[in-house]
């Protein structure tokens, strides 16, 4: 992903608070071309606005309907209760997904699985971003195309969703939305119009060419295949990469291409979704706080006074924040400003804390309620709260492995001791005290029986909320809180807009009986259940290299569960591995996430920061192999409180 906060940071001659404006004389008018600007930019302003608000208002009904169905249901008040809660809150996350991609497009922080473009200088880099903006607008214009097509069979017999509202009117969000990223993506493939209007050419050449092949399409599947995996080099976002697969291969197979927009819907209206913008929801809200601070201070007063203290302190808050946020992105570049002169003060070398930040971002994936164990456990059809337990032990072990890593990195004599004070953490942990409860709000209302996943999920993003606006005081309800939530839409967007794609592309490789030949393959190939984990850690490792998490689960799972019941190995532990793996991909170079991330966030050059990264890598592959070979690890205390 992007990490720049691409938004709209220049200013239009003539808009308010620019000082273009203030020499204006009174009373003189501007003349037209410039009063048009102006309208225009006021407009364009204006339509940002309401699709933030939208976004907001979208996440504030998603928080609010399971927490007064919760209500209603202790009350026992069912005749008054709301028509259809589940229903609504599913077609919300549609919306939130739909809405956020629009708002990721227009910010250019739609995920990509390469960032050579950005890399390139010159012409070359107007060529890498022409090409990729014109095949992404392509493919987002044949999406929107199916979805509005798979609208027009939805309203041909209508279904009700509450109060009247027929669901195709919400379904109307999708192509709506693909359609607004298609122009979004052709806005930003260059800053000159003669760029734009190169990315419209190639997006024209390239739908010309399927909706009239000079050959048989079958004939252009290959060919077709190769330009997307050229794009993909280039910087096309991940999303048109996998759609742009799956429109091509049912195309070549003349497949009607409304199947990606059923499978699209289908999965993210799923039951169990709205967990994932309510749980990470609450994590933007203590990122955006000051609970950084906060839990620095509380982890400091714990363990500073040890050898390799603020090390450790670095590891547990980076878990902390990356369990909450679901995305080691945000941890690194929202910590690593705050933690890197923490490192350096206690005489850690640049290299040291370079790795360790860059590692430590990704720890956390492990532990409830992270946004991609709830994904695995959604594609894979694993009980989520089993998935959650069973994640706890190896989660553990990947801190203590890092932090042990870490102690034997810190200088033997530290210049200034830190001894422990008592009193100093009980002010630590009273001021931070309702941010350390957080995750016993969560697991207590989950694991309780009284509020489903979804409900548990709307009660800690509410308590999150409450927290840091009204406690706190270190969110502005009217200035902050729409913007954070604006954030998490962006995030949530992104992922949702690959995980609805992505789920054509897995259908396909179903029908086309993918994972079948793969269990006969492997079954034949290899006979010892060890001998297929060891290859699965090293296939894995090369996926979380080369593909984000996300679009990772939604391909990858899919072929990979059924290989594992073939060799007899449990679901749960299974899932813990792939995401171990997944974990470590982040550090793994050539493109690992992390290295990108740890490279802009900290100014240095990316060789610099793999160096740096590599002994991380190596604890994580440690760390890997121990939970692959010792499945008690992630089996056993899902089996105890069963």
């Amino acid at each position: 992903m992007n990490p720049d906060p691409a938004g709209h940071s220049h200013r239009t001659p003539g808009a308010p608070g620019s000082d273009s404006g203030s020499t204006q004389p009174k009373g003189t008018r501007l003349p037209a071309s410039e009063t048009k600007h102006l309208g225009g930019f006021r407009l364009c302003r204006w339509l940002h606005g309401l699709e933030d608000g939208l976004v907001t208002a979208a996440l504030a009904a998603m928080v609010l309907l399971p927490l007064a169905e919760i209500v209603l249901r202790r009350l026992n008040i069912w005749r008054v209760g709301i028509v259809n809660v589940s229903g609504l809150e599913q077609h919300l996350t549609l919306v939130v997904g739909m809405l956020g991609g629009a708002i990721a497009a227009r910010q250019g922080r739609l995920l990509t699985l390469s960032t050579v473009g950005t890399v390139l200088k010159g012409s070359w880099r107007t060529v890498a971003s022409v090409v990729s903006g014109g095949v992404g607008m392509a493919v987002s214009v044949f999406l929107a195309w199916a979805a509005w097509q798979f609208v027009g069979l939805e309203r041909q017999a209508p279904k009700p969703l509450a109060y009247g509202i027929p669901i195709w009117v919400v379904e109307l969000v999708m192509p709506i939305g693909f359609a607004v990223v298609a122009a979004r993506l052709g806005w930003h493939a260059a800053s000159s119009w003669k760029g734009r209007a190169a990315a419209l050419l190639l997006a024209g050449l390239v739908c010309g060419l399927c909706l009239k092949p000079p050959i048989a399409p079958a004939h252009l599947v290959v060919g077709l295949l190769a330009g997307l995996v050229l794009a993909a080099g280039l910087g096309l976002p991940v999303f048109a990469v996998l759609g742009g697969a799956a429109l091509v291969l049912f195309w070549g197979r003349d497949i009607s291409i409304i199947v990606l927009a059923q499978e699209h819907y289908k999965q993210v209206v799923n039951p169990a979704l709205p967990t994932i913008p309510l749980f990470t929801l609450a994590g933007y809200f203590l990122a955006e706080g000051g609970a950084s601070q906060r839990l620095i201070r509380v982890f400091q007063a714990l363990v500073g006074s040890l050898r390799g203290g603020p090390a450790i302190v670095t590891a547990l808050v980076c878990a902390f924040f990356t369990t909450f946020t679901g995305a080691s992105g945000v941890t690194i570049l929202a910590l690593g400003g705050l933690l890197m002169p923490v490192l350096r003060a206690a005489g850690y070398s640049e290299r040291a804390s370079l790795g360790l930040l860059t590692g430590s971002g990704s720890l956390g994936l492990l532990f409830p309620p992270c946004l991609p164990v709830i994904l695995y456990a959604i594609i894979a059809q694993i009980e989520m709260k089993d998935l959650f337990l069973a994640g706890l032990g190896p989660g553990l072990l990947l801190v203590l492995l890092v932090a042990i890593w870490a102690v034997s990195q810190s200088p033997r004599q530290p210049d200034q001791a830190v001894r422990f004070d008592l009193k100093e953490l009980g002010r630590a942990v009273n001021a931070a005290k309702w941010e350390l409860l957080l995750p016993v709000v969560t697991l207590v209302t989950l694991f309780s029986g009284w509020a489903t996943p979804v409900e548990a999920a709307a009660v800690t993003a509410l308590y999150a909320f409450v927290i840091e606006t009204w406690i706190y005081r270190e969110l502005k309800l009217a200035r902050d809180v729409p913007r954070v939530m604006t954030e998490c839409g962006l995030l949530i967007g992104g992922v949702l807009l690959i995980l609805g794609v992505a789920m054509g592309l897995t259908n396909y490789l179903v029908d086309a009986q993918v994972p079948d030949r793969a269990v006969e393959w492997a079954t034949g190939a290899i006979r010892s259940k060890w001998l297929f984990l060891l290859a699965v850690n090293a296939v894995l490792l090369v996926v979380g290299c080369l593909m984000d998490i996300y679009s990772a689960i939604v391909v990858v799972v899919p072929i990979l569960v059924p290989l594992g019941q073939a060799f007899g190995i449990n679901p749960m532990h299974l899932g813990i591995v792939f995401l171990a793996n997944l974990q470590a991909g982040y550090l793994t170079p050539p493109v690992g996430m992390n290295l990108f991330l740890a490279s802009y966030r900290f100014n240095k050059p990316l060789p610099e920061v793999i160096r740096a990264a590599l002994p991380m890598l190596v604890v994580f592959l440690v760390g890997v192999l121990l939970i692959t070979y010792f499945p008690p690890l992630s089996i056993w205390l899902p089996g105890r409180l069963k």
